[in-house]
C-alpha cells in the first residue's frame, strides 16, 4: 500500500513537472516569435505531453490513433487546420475588413483566416490562456500525424504502404464515394491508424462536415501528407506570433475597450448608480428564468419549470427563444454584442421593469429594483482581465471617476467534477490555482443547503484552477482529491475571477467589501472516470436542470436581498 502511494504521488509530481516545463516552454517560444513543433524547438512540449498523458488524449503515448481526442481537438481549431504548414497567432489586426472568411471553430469562438492553401491565422484576443489552449492542441495534432506517417513508410527506401496509396486514391477521387468505395476506404485508414473497422465506423460521422460527409479520411490522410512531406522533404511546420499579438498581449485592451462600453450604456439608461449585479454564466438560463413564464404563460401551466426550459434548449423550439427574447427586450432586457474582441456578449436586466407572476421575483420598490449584468464565459485567465476592467471605477469624458454600485458577483458554469458524475453540482468555498501555492478562500453565498431539496448530487469544498483542463491526468486530479486540499472538481477561471474581485474589494476600494460571492458549478465530466472525460461528448439535456437550478438559485438571493434592504 505504501509503495502504491508513493507511485502515485511520483507520477502527480512528474505530471505537475510536465504541466510546468509545457507553460514555461511555450512563453518561452511566444517571446522568440516563432518555433518549428516537430522540430527541437518544439521537442519539450512534445515530451511533456507525452509525459503527462492526459486523459483528454487518451492513447497519444501509443502507436493507435486517439479517436476521441482528435475530435475533441478538431471541433476547437479552424476546419483546414490539417492543411496548413504554417500557422500563425495574431491579434485582432483588421482581417475582419478584408475579402478573408473569418472561419469560427465550432466549440471555440474565435476568429480564424485562411490565408492561402499553406497558412492558417488565428486571432488571440483572450489572453495567454488562448495560446496555451490553442499550442497544446496543435502539439497533440503534430504528435498524431507523425504516428500516421510512421505507419505509412514502410522500409528504408521510403517506400508507402499499399494501404495509404488506396487512401490517397478516395480521397483525390472528384466524384463522391459510393458506399462500398467508402468502406473499402476506411478499411485501408482503418489499418494505418491502428484502429478497427468498427472503431472507425463508430466515428466517422461525428467528423462529418455540412460540406463533407467524408471528412475523416481526409483529415486522417492531409496530416499524414504534411508529416510525411516533412520527413521525405524537410518541409517543416512552423507556428509563428505576429508582433502585433505578442506586444499586445497582457495590456488588457480588449477588456478595457469591453468593460467601458457596458459602463457608458449603463449611465446612458441612468441604470449606473442602481444596485448593480454581475454573473458570469451563459446567454439564455437567467433570461428563459425572468421572462419564459410571462412569456409562455400556456406551455407553463402545462409542464414543469424544468421541463419548460428544456423545451427551450431545444434547437428545434426557435420560435419559442425567439418569443422570450421578444418579451425579455420589451420588459428591461438589452444586449451588448461585443465589438471589442474578447467574444464576451452581455445582457442587462433592468428588473424594475420585470412584472413576474412569482413572488420570488416581485418587488415593492421599483426604483431600488437591481441591475443584473450577465456577462458571457470568459476564457482562463481573460476572467481577470474582465473582471478587473469592468470594476474599475468609469470616467465618462475625462470627468470624475464613478464607482459601480455592485452589491453582488456570481460565478456559475461547467467544470470536471472529481467525486460524483455529469450533471452532479459543484460549491467551492476556495479556489486554487495550479503550479502556484495561490489559494483563495472565500464566502460563498450558495451553500449545500440551497441544493438539498434537489434531486441532483451536490459536493462542497475547495476547487482547483487550471492552467489548462486539456492537461489534466489521472495521477495529479487524484493528487488533488485525495490529499488534504480535498479539491471537489476542476475549471479554469475561478482564481482569476477571485483574484481580480479580492483585489477591487479590499485593496484598491472600487467596489464595497461587503460584495456577497457566489460560486456554483455544475459537472461536465469526471476526468477521474473513463468513458466520462470531455472528449467523450456533451452534456445534452442533462445539463439543464442543473443549469437552471442554479440560475435560479443566484437570483432568488438576489431579490431576497433586495427585498430586505
Amino acid at each position: 500500500m505504501t509503495q502504491l502511494k508513493h507511485t502515485g504521488r511520483n507520477r502527480a509530481q512528474e505530471s505537475t513537472n510536465a504541466i510546468e516545463r509545457m507553460y514555461i516552454t511555450m512563453r518561452h517560444l511566444f517571446i522568440r516569435g516563432f518555433y518549428k513543433p516537430m522540430g527541437v524547438s518544439g521537442e519539450t512540449l512534445r515530451e511533456a505531453l507525452l509525459t503527462l498523458r492526459p486523459e483528454i488524449y487518451g492513447t497519444i503515448a501509443e502507436d493507435k490513433i486517439e479517436l476521441n481526442g482528435l475530435h475533441y481537438v478538431i471541433e476547437r481549431l479552424p476546419e483546414g487546420i490539417e492543411e496548413c504548414r504554417f500557422i500563425n497567432l495574431t491579434s485582432d489586426e483588421g482581417y475582419n475588413n478584408s475579402h478573408f472568411t473569418p472561419i469560427i471553430p465550432p466549440k471555440r469562438r474565435r476568429n480564424c483566416y485562411r490565408i492561402d492553401e499553406e497558412q492558417m491565422n488565428i486571432e488571440i484576443t483572450r489572453g495567454r490562456s488562448e495560446i496555451y489552449d490553442i499550442l497544446t492542441h496543435l502539439t497533440f495534432l503534430f504528435i498524431e500525424s507523425h504516428k500516421i506517417m510512421k505507419a505509412i513508410v514502410i522500409d528504408k527506401d521510403e517506400n508507402l504502404s499499399r494501404d495509404w496509396l488506396k487512401l490517397e486514391l478516395a480521397v483525390k477521387k472528384s466524384s463522391k464515394l459510393s458506399q462500398k468505395e467508402k468502406e473499402i476506404a476506411i478499411t485501408h485508414l482503418a489499418n494505418i491508424i491502428g484502429r478497427t473497422f468498427e472503431e472507425v465506423l463508430s466515428v466517422y460521422s461525428k467528423f462529418a462536415t455540412k460540406n463533407n460527409e467524408n471528412k475523416f479520411l481526409h483529415l486522417i490522410y492531409n496530416l499524414g501528407q504534411l508529416a510525411l512531406e516533412e520527413f521525405l522533404h524537410h518541409k517543416k511546420r512552423t507556428i509563428t506570433f505576429s508582433p502585433v499579438v505578442r506586444e499586445r498581449l497582457g495590456h488588457h485592451i480588449h477588456g478595457e475597450i469591453w468593460a467601458n462600453n457596458i459602463k457608458q450604456q449603463l449611465l446612458e439608461k441612468e441604470l449606473f448608480d442602481r444596485p448593480l449585479h454581475i454573473i458570469s454564466a451563459n446567454m439564455h438560463s437567467v433570461m428563459n428564468t425572468l421572462y419564459a413564464p410571462i412569456a409562455l404563460q400556456k406551455l407553463c401551466k402545462n409542464k414543469t419549470r424544468f421541463q419548460v426550459y428544456e423545451a427551450l434548449s431545444d434547437a428545434k423550439n426557435s420560435a419559442l427563444r425567439e418569443k422570450v427574447t421578444k418579451e425579455a427586450l420589451s420588459r428591461g432586457m438589452f444586449q451588448i454584442k461585443d465589438t471589442s474582441g474578447t467574444n464576451i456578449d452581455v445582457q442587462i436586466f433592468d428588473t424594475a421593469q420585470l412584472k413576474h407572476p412569482e413572488q420570488d421575483f416581485k418587488l415593492e420598490d421599483p426604483k431600488n429594483a437591481p441591475v443584473i449584468i450577465v456577462m458571457d464565459y470568459a476564457f482562463g485567465e481573460q476572467a481577470y482581465e474582465t473582471m478587473d476592467e469592468l470594476l474599475k471605477p468609469f470616467k465618462p469624458n475625462g470627468s470624475e471617476p464613478k464607482h459601480m454600485n455592485v452589491e453582488s458577483i456570481s460565478i456559475m458554469g461547467k467544470a470536471g467534477i472529481l467525486e460524483g458524475g455529469k450533471g452532479d453540482l459543484m460549491i467551492p468555498t476556495a479556489h486554487l490555482f495550479e503550479g502556484t501555492a495561490d489559494n483563495y478562500p472565500f464566502k460563498n453565498e450558495l451553500s449545500l443547503n440551497d441544493f438539498q431539496d434537489s434531486s441532483l448530487k451536490a459536493f462542497e469544498g475547495a476547487m482547483v484552477t487550471v492552467l489548462g483542463t486539456s492537461l489534466q491526468n489521472r495521477d495529479l486530479l487524484s493528487f488533488f482529491h485525495d490529499s488534504t486540499w480535498r479539491v471537489i472538481g476542476l475549471e479554469m477561471e475561478g482564481a482569476h475571477y477571485q483574484k481580480a474581485i479580492q483585489a477591487a474589494a479590499r485593496l484598491r476600494d472600487n467596489i464595497t467589501p461587503e460584495v456577497k460571492l457566489r460560486y456554483a458549478y455544475y459537472a461536465s465530466d469526471n476526468p477521474l472516470e473513463t468513458g466520462s472525460t470531455l472528449a467523450s461528448g456533451g452534456l445534452g439535456t442533462t445539463g439543464v436542470k442543473p443549469t437552471y437550478l442554479i440560475t435560479e438559485k443566484i437570483l432568488y438571493q438576489i431579490f431576497r436581498d433586495a427585498r430586505e434592504n
